[in-house]
């Protein structure tokens, strides 16, 4: 017979051992400032963060601002956003996000209000909401994570940022929301690969899949 009283996991303490290691430590886009985040952030959507970071010092030296973004339009800002992946589309986002905030002061930090601009998703905000240190609204989701929350025993496996993020949102408590997704993401980036290194992971005595080596 099921065991109806079965002891819950303790995730916050479980996974303790990544939130410590990786407590704080900045996302790789390399953006000096809010606007910068922003920008970055809707350019690296299928697209590398090295990538961005590689084309992003000669863009905001003629972008400097939401203003000077506003007043731009496509020809003059796709030389600066060519080499990145749906360029085209991102660039009219990125045009019609500036003409409706209009300066850097009213860049919205809040879930609904970040994912109501173009091209900016949960993932998207919730990573400019973590840089932003604002309280979380929800768990960053990245690709990391809908390979890396499965191979623990987090959630079931799933190709759904959405839905994973869900997931998550319901297992955690909030108070580790703000870094748990980007804590994941950097072990799948290090770590926890396609091909993980799992005699090197911190969360080896926790893991499913390491226990089911």
């Amino acid at each position: 017979m099921e065991n109806l009283f079965e002891e819950v996991p303790n995730w916050k303490v479980i996974l303790t051992p990544i939130l410590e290691k990786y407590n704080q430590r900045e996302h790789p886009l390399e953006a000096k400032n809010t606007y910068q985040l922003l920008v970055m952030v809707v350019l690296s959507a299928q697209d590398s963060d090295a990538n961005i970071n590689k084309i992003a010092p000669a863009l905001f030296e003629n972008f400097s601002n939401i203003e000077s973004l506003a007043l731009s339009n496509l020809e003059a800002l796709i030389p600066y956003v060519s080499k990145v992946r749906n360029f085209g589309t991102k660039a009219s986002w990125l045009l019609e996000i500036a003409k409706t905030i209009k300066n850097d002061e009213n860049i919205p930090l809040t879930m609904d209000s970040l994912t109501a601009l173009k091209g900016i998703g949960r993932k998207s905000a919730n990573v400019i909401m973590r840089e932003s240190d604002v309280s979380a609204e929800g768990i960053i989701a990245d690709l990391h994570v809908i390979r890396v929350a499965p191979r623990i025993g987090l959630i079931p496996e799933t190709l759904d940022g959405i839905k994973a993020e869900k997931q998550l949102m319901q297992l955690l408590p909030k108070e580790i929301w703000g870094e748990i997704g980007m804590a994941i993401s950097f072990l799948g980036k290090e770590i926890c690969r396609p091909k993980p290194n799992c005699e090197a992971c911190v969360m080896n005595r926790n893991c499913s899949y390491y226990k089911n080596l």
